[in-house]
């Protein structure tokens, strides 16, 4: 089946948007674009800027045919809206509503309009007309921003669920870690869409304000207090899904499929070379796949520590900028 997706990003973030969507989506996705063409079925609500999925049903050459179609299909047990989806081409408020009533009176069923319990939509694409289920994405994310303990450096809550869904495109057999935790913004963002992850930081302040922020939203403790250095995988061994943990858990010696740092960062002090190189080295040691964000250049320390960088982008806000590097 394919599924159109419509999506919106502000411009200083188009690049990780283009990223994630490509990653999540295994699609090509046209930086400016609004919309993206996948056969991966992917919840809208992953994504902090995913609107909708339209799962296409049928497709028609006009608006009549497409309605034709349509009239072939019983919406049965429930009641129904069509939307409009707007995706290649700006398409005025009126149009919109005309194209979705022509569409629902043709659907055999209860039309609703304020609480439907089935969502359609139709939209026009490349010339051609097209129909299916819609789905409509929640911001997750931004429940996320009203969490206890904060601080201003952070990541912001859109931008880690972005950088959770590079790391992580599929969920499901994929074993993470943060190990540089902070707060827990990544953790909390993993944890929301199920993800099997934990984290660790040398911090105890920190330790303490992510354990804080996990339990606000429900979420078991996985946090450890841990410099990273000291992490050494223990071969391939198993490991079960992420559980409650204490400090001084030896639940660390593992090798992760993915791992997500944010390089620690002073705006008044740099964090010496050797202690990043340290930290990167570590990383590799511990995961196949990284996602490494930072305000400086390290290239050169990646490829120290053995990494290949296979993809990155740069998220800006004012003045201030990070690099967000995928590293294999």
């Amino acid at each position: 089946m394919k599924h159109i997706y419509v999506y919106a990003c502000h411009e200083d973030e188009q690049a990780l948007c283009q990223l994630e969507l490509r990653t999540l989506l295994g699609a090509d996705v046209v930086l400016g674009a609004r919309y993206a063409v996948s056969a991966r079925r992917v919840e809208p609500s992953r994504s902090p800027f995913l609107k909708l999925r339209l799962d296409v049903l049928f497709e028609a050459g006009s608006l009549p045919e497409l309605a034709s179609q349509v009239a072939t299909l019983t919406v049965q047990g429930s009641t129904f809206k069509v939307a409009f989806a707007e995706t290649d081409a700006a398409v005025s408020t009126d149009r919109q509503r005309e194209v979705a009533r022509e569409i629902g009176r043709h659907l055999r069923g209860k039309a609703e309009m304020r609480r439907p319990e089935q969502w359609f939509a139709v939209t026009e694409l490349g010339g051609r007309w097209l129909f299916g289920h819609c789905s409509y994405g929640e911001a997750v994310w931004l429940q996320h921003q009203q969490k206890p303990q904060n601080y201003s450096t952070a990541l912001g809550t859109r931008v880690a669920r972005a950088v959770v869904n590079i790391a992580v495109p599929e969920v499901v057999g994929t074993r993470v870690i943060d190990p540089c935790c902070g707060i827990g913004t990544v953790l909390v963002e993993a944890m929301s869409m199920g993800i099997d992850i934990v984290g660790c930081d040398i911090n105890p302040l920190a330790v303490r304000g992510a354990r804080v922020n996990l339990d606000h939203f429900g979420m078991p403790n996985v946090v450890r207090l841990t410099d990273m250095r000291t992490l050494s995988p223990a071969g391939e061994q198993e490991m079960g899904a992420a559980q409650p943990v204490s400090p001084n858990s030896p639940q660390d010696q593992a090798r992760y499929d993915a791992l997500i740092l944010d390089m620690p960062y002073n705006l008044c002090s740099k964090l010496p070379e050797d202690e990043q190189l340290q930290m990167l080295q570590s990383a590799r040691r511990l995961a196949r796949r990284a996602v490494i964000i930072t305000t400086e250049q390290i290239d050169s320390l990646l490829a120290e520590a053995g990494f290949r960088i296979a993809e990155r982008c740069a998220v800006h806000k004012g003045n201030f900028s990070r690099q967000i590097i995928v590293c294999m």
